[in-house]
């Protein structure tokens, strides 16, 4: 069986949201980006999952890391045995 993709809900110019994408192609991490900034349902998708409404929130598994910077996404994939170097 094949995992899912982590998901990543963004804003548009949202700097957070940009570093942490920055990050995870850096790294060669594969991810799923959903940008809230015009998609109503998404928004309330990411407000559900995270019980917040910043961005850039991070799904792994059910696993949420919400309204985070670059350097709180190591240890949180690390802890997903996603490894880089």
């Amino acid at each position: 069986m094949t995992k899912a993709l982590p998901l990543l809900y963004i804003k548009s110019g949202c700097p957070w949201c940009i570093a942490a994408e920055e990050f995870l192609k850096e790294k060669s991490v594969p991810y799923q980006a959903v940008n809230v900034s015009h998609d109503k349902v998404a928004f309330q998708k990411m407000v559900s999952i995270s019980g917040q409404k910043k961005a850039p929130t991070l799904v792994i598994d059910g696993d949420v890391l919400a309204d985070f910077g670059v350097d709180d996404l190591e240890p949180f994939l690390s802890s997903h045995q996603i490894w880089f170097d």
